[in-house]
C-alpha cells in the first residue's frame, strides 16, 4: 500500500508530507483546495505525463516521492523489480520524481535512476487512478475487448499469448510479401543493376589478403633501386673486398686456440663462433635475394592498377574486402529471388494461407472462451449494479466478427445497456449517463479489485452528479473495495466521507500573498463539523451536525456487517 507521500514545490503545494493507512482514506476539501493536485502528484508519481507548468512559481524544480509497503511476497511488483535489476529492501518500494524546469524527468525506483518508462511500468503495479478519464474507457468501444479481456485473464492469457505470437509473425510476413510485390518495371531496374554489380564484382575477383600482399609489393618495386645498393653494400662488408667474415673467422680460431689454455675466454669464443656462423648464413641469403631481384617497370604499373581497381570496388561497395564479398553475396541472393518471382511468390501464398489457418483456429478459440466469460461478466456486472440502485439494468457483451485479423483476434466487443425496462440495449456510450457511467465503472471496478493485484485504487470524484440512496450505495460499494486493497477517494459525498478509515481535510489559505494547500488527518468531532458542512453547505446548524453524528454511527455498524461478510 501507498504508506507516505511526499510533495514539495508542486503546483499550489509548498512542502507536504501525508501518512495512509490500509482501508479507505477520503480527502474532502472545498473546491479549490487542492485536493485533485495531490491525486495529479500521484499519477506523476505512477508515470503519467509531467510538464513544468507543475512546478510551483519561484521553485526550480517539483519533487514528487512515494513510500510503498508490500506484505504480499507474491505481488507482481517483484518480477517487474528483477527485470530491470532492482531490488526491494524488506517490501520496500520507493518511487522518486522530479520535475525539472524545463519540463524533464528524473526518475528513481528505490534510489536508482530509470527510464521514465520503467517507472511507469512499476507504477502501474502498484497504483490504479480511478476518475474521469477511466469513464472514458467505457465511452470509446474500442477498449471493451480489453476490459473484457482483463476480466477473462486467467482463461485466456495463454490462448491470447499465443495467438499474439501468430499474429506477429503473420504480421510481420506480410510486410515482406508486400516488398517483395513491387511493380515489374522496379523489379527489371533491380535485376538489370545487380546483374551488372556481380559481373563487376566477379571481373574484380577481389581475394582476402591480396591488397596487402599488393601494398608490400609495390613498396618493393618503387623501392627497387634503394634496395639493390643498400644489399650491395652490405654483402660486400660482410664477404666482399674488405673481408669482414674472414677477419671474424681469424678471430674465432684464435679464441678457440685460446680457450684450450684459458677458460675465461670460453664465452667470448662462443660467442664469436655464434656471430661467425650468423653472418655466414646472413651472407649467402642476401647473395640469393641479390641474384633474384629484377625490376620489371611493367609489373609496377600492374600492381598501381590492381589497387586502383581494390579502391574502385570499396567506393561502391563496401569499406573493407570482407563487406564487398558479404554483398555480392547478399545481391545473388536476392537476384535469385527477383528471377524466381512467381516461384517466390506462389510459396509465400502458400505460406500465408497456412498462417491464417492457424490464426482462424485459435481465434475461434478466443471467441469462443471469450463469450463464455462475457456472460459471467454480465451477470457480475448486473449483480453489482443492483447494488448500486440499477435494479432495472441488462447489461450484455455484444460480439462482431471482423472481416480480418487484428492484435486481438476477430472479436469486435462493445458493451450494450438498457437502464429502462422494455427498452432494447444499445451501445452503452450512446446512452449511458454520466452518473451511470460511474456505477458502471465502479461496479467493474469492484469485480476486478481482488484478482489485479494493485496494491492502492484511486477514486478522483467518481461520484459527481449523485446523491440519496445511490450515494450510500457508491459509498458502501467504495467501502467494500477497500476492504481488499488500499483505496483513496477525493469525495464531495458525506456517505462516502462517512465511510472512511482514515479521512484528511484540505484546505487552501493565503500567506504573505503567496497561496498555500495543507492537509490534516481529522478527529472525530472535526469529520462530524466537515461532513455537516458537506451536507448543508457552508452554513452548519445543529441539525446537520447531528445528521452526521448519525451517518457516521450508520457507517461504523455497516462496515462492520461489510468486515465480517468479506471476512
Amino acid at each position: 500500500m501507498l504508506k507516505e507521500l511526499s510533495i514539495r514545490n508542486f503546483a499550489i503545494i509548498d512542502d507536504l508530507t501525508v501518512d495512509f493507512s490500509d482501508g479507505l482514506t477520503v480527502l474532502t476539501g472545498e473546491t479549490g483546495a487542492g485536493k485533485s493536485i495531490i491525486i495529479d502528484a500521484v499519477h506523476l508519481l505512477a508515470g503519467g505525463r509531467a510538464s513544468s507548468e507543475f512546478i510551483r512559481h519561484g521553485a526550480t524544480k517539483a519533487e514528487l516521492t512515494g513510500l510503498f509497503m508490500m506484505t504480499n511476497e507474491h505481488h507482481p511488483i517483484y518480477e517487474k523489480l528483477e527485470e530491470v535489476g532492482l531490488e526491494s529492501e524488506e517490501g520496500t518500494i520507493i518511487l522518486r520524481r522530479d520535475i525539472n524546469e524545463n519540463g524533464k524527468s528524473v526518475c528513481r525506483v528505490n534510489g536508482k535512476l530509470v527510464p521514465l518508462s520503467v517507472l511507469r511500468d512499476i507504477g502501474s503495479t502498484l497504483i490504479d487512478i480511478h476518475g474521469q478519464h477511466e469513464s472514458q474507457e467505457l465511452m470509446d468501444e474500442k477498449q471493451h475487448i480489453h476490459l473484457l479481456d482483463h476480466f477473462a485473464h486467467q482463461e485466456i492469457a495463454e490462448l491470447k499469448e499465443r495467438y499474439t505470437q501468430k499474429y506477429q509473425a503473420y504480421r510481420d510476413f506480410k510486410r515482406e510479401i508486400a516488398a517483395i510485390n513491387i511493380d515489374e518495371q522496379r523489379t527489371a531496374q533491380r535485376i538489370d543493376l545487380y546483374q551488372f554489380q556481380m559481373n563487376e564484382l566477379e571481373e574484380a575477383n577481389l581475394k582476402l589478403g591480396e591488397e596487402e600482399e599488393l601494398l608490400e609489393e609495390r613498396k618493393r618495386l618503387s623501392n627497387f633501386h634503394k634496395i639493390f645498393e643498400r644489399a650491395n653494400i652490405a654483402y660486400e662488408a660482410i664477404s666482399g673486398e674488405l673481408k669482414g667474415l674472414d677477419n671474424i673467422g681469424d678471430a674465432m680460431n684464435a679464441l678457440d686456440d685460446i680457450v684450450e689454455l684459458d677458460e675465461q675466454f670460453k664465452d667470448s669464443s662462443e660467442a664469436v663462433t655464434t656471430s661467425f656462423y650468423a653472418l655466414q648464413d646472413a651472407a649467402h641469403q642476401i647473395k640469393n635475394i641479390i641474384d633474384e631481384l629484377e625490376f620489371d617497370p611493367n609489373r609496377l604499373n600492374e600492381v598501381e592498377h590492381r589497387l586502383a581497381q581494390y579502391q574502385t570496388m570499396k567506393r561502391k561497395y563496401g569499406t573493407t574486402v570482407e563487406e564487398i564479398l558479404n554483398y555480392y553475396e547478399k545481391i545473388t541472393d536476392e537476384l535469385v529471388q527477383l528471377q524466381n518471382r512467381d516461384e517466390t511468390i506462389k510459396n509465400n501464398e502458400i505460406k500465408l494461407a497456412k498462417m491464417e489457418e492457424e490464426l482462424e483456429q485459435l481465434a475461434k478459440q478466443l471467441t469462443s472462451k471469450r463469450k463464455h466469460c462475457a456472460s459471467k461478466l454480465s451477470e457480475a456486472i448486473m449483480g453489482q449494479l443492483r447494488d448500486l440502485h440499477m435494479e432495472k439494468a441488462k447489461f450484455i457483451v455484444n460480439f462482431d466478427s471482423l472481416h480480418s485479423f487484428d492484435v486481438n483476434g476477430k472479436d469486435y466487443v462493445s458493451f450494450y445497456i438498457s437502464t429502462n425496462v422494455g427498452e432494447p440495449p444499445k451501445s452503452l456510450p450512446k446512452i449511458a449517463s454520466g452518473g451511470e457511467l460511474s456505477r458502471i465503472m465502479l461496479a467493474l471496478k469492484t469485480i476486478f479489485s481482488s484478482s489485479n493485484g494493485i496494491t492502492s485504487i484511486i477514486f478522483d470524484e467518481v461520484d459527481t452528479g449523485v446523491s440519496g440512496r445511490v450515494a450510500q450505495a457508491i459509498a458502501e460499494k467504495i467501502a467494500a473495495i477497500s476492504i481488499s486493497s488500499q483505496v483513496l477517494c477525493i469525495s464531495h459525498l458525506p456517505q462516502v466521507a462517512a465511510m472512511a478509515d482514515q479521512h484528511y481535510l484540505i484546505r487552501k489559505q493565503v500567506e504573505k500573498n503567496r497561496t498555500y494547500t495543507t492537509v490534516s488527518n481529522i478527529d472525530m468531532q472535526n469529520r462530524i463539523e466537515e461532513i455537516s458542512r458537506m451536507m448543508g453547505g457552508s452554513e452548519i446548524t445543529d441539525l446537520t451536525l447531528q445528521h452526521a453524528s448519525e451517518l457516521l454511527q450508520l457507517a461504523k455498524v455497516r462496515k462492520k456487517e461489510m468486515q465480517h461478510l468479506f471476512s
